[in-house]
């Protein structure tokens, strides 16, 4: 049955015990009849202040029930919903909301200036909270994305906010799921797997912020059989000591996703040894739906670093420099085009896509397909570092890197060398008793037969704070940008010189 997503609290508190939970964090709960009471109160409130149907409204909340109860008034108001960094800089929030152009503000920071907002405390008291009747937004959803990049857009899904009852639900996620989000909901995996499980009648364990044996000590407790990690996250989980990591019962898991940034194989491989290769899925894919493409565990041990093949919805290429095809095994730039045509799934605001005149669109990344159709991923092309003439991809030399016992996450950037053209460069994320310099001297042998020589990184960087976010995220352009501009400025950062034996030639 077909269902207004407005109307997806109310359908599941009719059909549920009042005591069943819809969503919670930490100790503070909803059940779906509160769910669906707070939506309506809040819907009205929203609608009070001007947010009529076909309005944007930007929500700027951390992970809470409260952002749950703002999602699905918005869409009682049968508006869509932007789900932004309750952190964000005003430079970067004003960018955005000049593109977007909403009716309203949610939460944010104070700095924004929205002319138009609700503080993040808000509680719609004085309003009713009995059924609404509206109509449906035309989009579900407008995510963002660029930011990094200083060009933030707007993504807008072209699927209208209504869901269907009796299809199954994306990636496996079974009906009625115990699933558990443990990433920042203004990035779009999050956001669409939290409201999938939802949508299904299930219930959603949310974190407000990613902890790794939290998470283990959550799977058990609610007996999760559905999460969505992203490297970064199996790494912390993956560093716990083996006591403290075999201390949880997470036999109820039956698939564990993880998409979103590069993984290093022999963390994939620690993941697969540890839970069986079934229940360990990748998705590899944009926002934009153009495409995308899954692997579980069992076909990624015969076609290992693969990201999987192309699914039923789209067709995809690797186009050389030429324009052309490239021949099978061979690297070029990954172009989707859905069955539906170009621009069927979504389209920007604040950009233009990056597509052919045959309606083939890019995403940027570089790979190449096995002669079974199993695509292989480089790194953007824009984050390549051109080495003497060499290709060198920060992924692979940030895989290697991070395998050292003492690393907790690694950047790789391609910095000025007046002989190579570039250098490559590692931020190291440590552990605050680790020796930086002892790292750093003894990375050459560490990575002596992980690595091509010429692909070692030739300086170190040590940094105090967190690299990638909990989405796994990481603003690759801006920390090289960033040295730069120090280099350029003659300001001083701590760079460690790599030892002689690890340079290439």
């Amino acid at each position: 049955m077909l269902i207004p997503l407005a109307d997806v609290p109310r359908w599941y508190a009719d059909r549920k015990p009042t005591d069943a939970i819809a969503v919670s964090h930490g100790q503070d709960t909803l059940t779906w009849e509160q769910l669906e009471r707070r939506a309506n109160a809040r819907a009205r409130a929203f609608a009070a202040r001007g947010v009529k149907p076909g309005d944007f409204v930007a929500i700027g909340l951390p992970n809470s029930n409260a952002f749950f109860e703002t999602t699905f008034a918005v869409w009682k108001c049968g508006a869509t919903p932007t789900s932004l960094s309750w952190r964000l800089p005003r430079g970067e929030a004003a960018a955005v909301l000049d593109i977007l152009k909403p009716a309203l503000v949610v939460g944010g920071e104070a700095d924004w200036n929205a002319p138009n907002s609700l503080p993040a405390s808000f509680v719609p008291d004085g309003f009713s909270d009995e059924p609404i009747a509206g109509p449906i937004a035309r989009y579900w959803k407008a995510m963002t994305s660029g930011g990094s990049t200083g060009r933030p857009k707007v993504i807008l899904d072209h699927n209208p906010a209504v869901i269907d009852t009796a299809t199954p639900l994306m990636l496996g996620i079974p009906d009625q799921a115990s699933l558990l989000n443990p990433g920042p909901l203004y990035h779009n995996a999050p956001f669409i797997l939290s409201h999938s499980a939802l949508f299904g009648g299930g219930r959603l364990t949310g974190m407000v912020k990613f902890d790794a044996e939290e998470t283990l000590r959550l799977i058990e407790e609610n007996r999760v059989q559905w999460v969505n990690f992203v490297p970064t996250m199996m790494h912390r989980i993956w560093a716990l000591p083996e006591e403290v990591r075999n201390r949880y019962d997470v036999s109820s898991l039956q698939i564990v996703f993880h998409m979103a940034a590069p993984m290093p194989p022999w963390l994939k491989e620690k993941w697969i040894e540890w839970l069986g290769p079934e229940r360990v899925w990748e998705l590899y894919g944009g926002t934009e739906r153009q495409g995308a493409c899954v692997i579980n565990g069992v076909e990624w041990l015969a076609h290992k670093g693969s990201v999987g093949k192309i699914g039923e919805a789209a067709r995809l290429r690797i186009i050389g420099e030429d324009g052309n095809d490239v021949a099978t095994g061979e690297t070029g730039e990954i172009y989707f085009l859905p069955n539906d045509g170009a621009g069927s799934t979504y389209h920007y605001l604040g950009a233009a896509p990056k597509r052919r005149t045959d309606g083939w669109e890019s995403l940027g990344d570089i790979g190449r397909l096995d002669e079974e159709g199993y695509l292989y991923l480089g790194d953007r092309l824009a984050d390549m570092v051109l080495r003497g003439g060499a290709n060198i991809y920060p992924a692979e030399v940030e895989a290697a890197v991070s395998a050292h016992p003492d690393v907790r996450s690694c950047v790789v950037v391609g910095l000025a060398d007046p002989e190579f053209g570039q250098r490559v460069h590692a931020i190291l994320e440590l552990a605050d008793e680790t020796d930086a310099q002892a790292v750093a001297d003894g990375m050459g042998d560490f990575l002596a037969d992980r690595l091509s020589r010429y692909k070692h990184p030739e300086s170190f960087e040590r940094v105090g704070v967190a690299l990638r976010d909990d989405s796994g995220k990481v603003r690759r352009t801006l920390l090289r940008d960033e040295r730069a501009a120090w280099i350029k400025e003659d300001r001083a950062f701590r760079i460690m010189p790599a030892r002689k034996a690890s340079r290439g030639d």
